[in-house]
């Protein structure tokens, strides 16, 4: 698995109501992807870059998380390389539901 190799500790939950689930966490509609997570009070929806992560968690911008919307073939866990992964447009999920691309 992606973030385990990348040395994270990951905790699978399986949830019959993941839209309900993504709705109550802060993500919107067009930020949906199959896999959502909570790390250290952040939202992260999607195959996103490690890197994003990392930089999500040492800036720590008022937000709910961070998005990659739907499942990109070149994303982590999908394909590609590291160059396309940290290519990956990443958006910050703002707490009125809008998105704005994530600087990583």
């Amino acid at each position: 698995m992606y973030l385990q190799d990348n040395g994270a500790i990951v905790e699978v939950q399986e949830d019959p109501n993941l839209v309900v689930f993504k709705t109550d966490v802060g993500v919107p509609v067009d930020a949906s992807s199959c896999h959502t997570a909570l790390v250290d009070g952040y939202v992260v929806e999607g195959h996103i870059p490690v890197n994003a992560i990392v930089r999500l968690l040492e800036t720590r911008p008022d937000a709910v998380g961070v998005a990659l919307a739907g499942m990109p073939s070149d994303s982590p866990g999908m394909g590609g390389t590291e160059e396309t992964w940290n290519a990956q447009p990443v958006m910050l999920i703002n707490h009125d539901g809008t998105l704005e691309e994530f600087d990583y």
